[in-house]
């Protein structure tokens, strides 16, 4: 680029995304003098997904916005809690984020998740078909415009990343109404209902069952129980913290 230049500054929650030399206060930033202020800004490596305004000499301006040289530009994050308007509040995880996916659908919140690798075209694709937030640690992903929303999650570590999705969007919480293998939602279920999923020692054990209304599956208090109400009661009081 050759064009004007401007100076950008970016907020410190978005310095994950960027190189050394621009975390820290306005640095100078050369254009082209065509494209607009959103696309100067992922060239740099901030994802538009996680901007939430770019005030350029003190006023707003949408991403279409070209700069003119000498500029003051300041990104941004998006701020807490995000309101996605357009339709219900719903996601779509990348193949990387499954057991997020199945702690999200264990809190009752809807979640769409790929188990195998169908490329970031197609994914892209479902997330604007079906109107539902695309959450990936690609930012490749995150930059395509077929997206009807999109967010980056930030931890490697499941804890964190529940942790940071529903501090950032505070999805309704409806623990035990999903399936975690398909995201059905679940009834209540006799055993007479279940039996041919049932061994032995869990029909003479147990009582109460659930099952999904999508792929039939069978849901009981069985050994890994108190390992996931922890879960939920942990999310729980995050949530209310």
């Amino acid at each position: 680029m050759n064009g004007p230049e401007i100076h950008v500054e970016f907020g410190p929650e978005l310095s994950l995304f960027l190189p050394n030399g621009r975390r820290e206060g306005a640095s100078a930033v050369t254009t082209d003098g065509v494209s607009t202020l959103g696309h100067v800004v992922e060239s740099l490596g901030v994802p538009l997904t996680e901007v939430g305004a770019l005030v350029v000499d003190g006023r707003e301006v949408p991403v279409s916005h070209v700069p003119a040289a000498g500029e003051s530009v300041a990104v941004r994050p998006v701020e807490r809690p995000q309101r996605v308007p357009g339709a219900p509040l719903r996601f779509l995880l990348d193949v990387h984020l499954g057991t997020l996916a199945r702690r999200l659908r264990l809190l009752g919140v809807d979640t769409a998740y790929e188990s195998t690798d169908i490329g970031d075209p197609a994914l892209a694709a479902r997330s604007a078909a079906e109107q539902r937030v695309m959450l990936s640690r690609d930012r490749g992903l995150l930059r395509r415009r077929e997206l009807w929303a999109g967010a980056f999650v930030y931890s490697t570590r499941p804890d964190e990343q529940l942790r940071d999705v529903l501090d950032r969007f505070r999805p309704e919480l409806r623990p035990w109404t999903r399936c975690t293998a398909c995201n059905g939602l679940l009834k209540e279920a006799s055993k007479e209902e279940v039996a041919d999923q049932l061994e032995g020692g869990t029909q003479r054990t147990y009582d109460v069952f659930a099952q999904c209304t999508e792929c039939g599956r069978a849901y009981w208090k069985g050994a890994h129980h108190e390992q996931l109400v922890a879960i939920v009661e942990r999310a729980l009081a995050d949530y209310a913290s």
